[in-house]
């Protein structure tokens, strides 16, 4: 049986100083096949090699996934500024359009940390550049040292909406969950519900009100040992039910008699 195709964005990285490529983290393509049970493809984020239209003719959903470069200010109205760090303007002009081509049609994505900050954003939200930087927030950049174990340890409880979205998908209230992000959401985008904080008031999880597709989209990163994990294989695993559910409705509209 063929398996409905994940699209996994992918982010643009330097090999050795000198060699660009296109590279996804072997984490996000274990989760959407073993946990979600969905074809993983990369996408290259970069409007001069790919369309958003075609990608998403090509795909039946989406993970956005994390990456060092932040999304431009620009992209929801502020200058650009040290703290701001890195960007990429091409994976920008792809996500960005993306995600607000999915909630119009239904289409069904993911995101994930820097994939959370563009869906906020691609919906008209805007960012802290700098998180720990704010009174009485905590640093949830990842841990300069140690091993990767330790770097995607559980670092502090996320608490949900009292009967929310997230709440009945955890089956749980509270959890615990990695931290590895600089910036974070400022002000919410046009239809995004922050469904939930961590204990400093940072939003960590929120979805499109009123979408007709799965848009959860997460500020940590579930795809950490997402088979195991108590609350990143209940995510994978509705998502991968989100994506087979359209690739089933896609199928039967092609056999549909005319």
């Amino acid at each position: 049986m063929t398996r409905p195709i994940v699209g996994i964005i992918g982010n643009h990285h330097v090999i050795n100083d000198t060699y660009q490529v296109h590279a996804g983290g072997l984490m996000n393509t274990e989760a959407v096949s073993c946990v979600a049970g969905c074809l993983p493809i990369l996408i290259a984020p970069d409007p001069r090699y790919v369309g958003v239209e075609e990608l998403m003719e090509a795909c039946d959903g989406f993970v956005l996934t994390g990456g060092r470069p932040n999304v431009h200010p620009e992209e929801y109205g502020e200058s650009e500024t040290e703290a701001h760090g890195d960007f990429d303007r091409n994976r920008d002009a792809i996500t960005l359009p993306l995600v607000r081509a999915c909630v119009e049609r239904g289409q069904p994505f993911l995101g994930i940390c820097r994939g959370f900050q563009e869906v906020n954003v691609a919906m008209g939200g805007s960012l802290y550049p700098e998180i720990r930087d704010l009174p009485g927030r905590m640093n949830h950049r990842m841990p300069p040292d140690g091993t990767l174990e330790e770097k995607f340890a559980l670092r502090h409880k996320v608490r949900f909406s009292e009967g929310g979205a997230f709440h009945q998908l955890m089956g749980a209230q509270e959890v615990m969950t990695n931290t590895l992000h600089g910036q974070g959401i400022k002000t919410p985008g046009q239809r995004i519900v922050i469904d939930g904080y961590a204990p400093d008031g940072t939003p960590e999880a929120i979805y499109v009100e009123g979408a007709q597709g799965f848009t959860y989209s997460v500020q940590w990163h579930p795809e950490w040992d997402a088979a195991n994990d108590p609350v990143s294989r209940p995510l994978f695993t509705a998502f991968g039910e989100a994506v087979q559910a359209w690739a089933a409705q896609k199928t039967q509209k092609v056999l549909r008699p005319a």
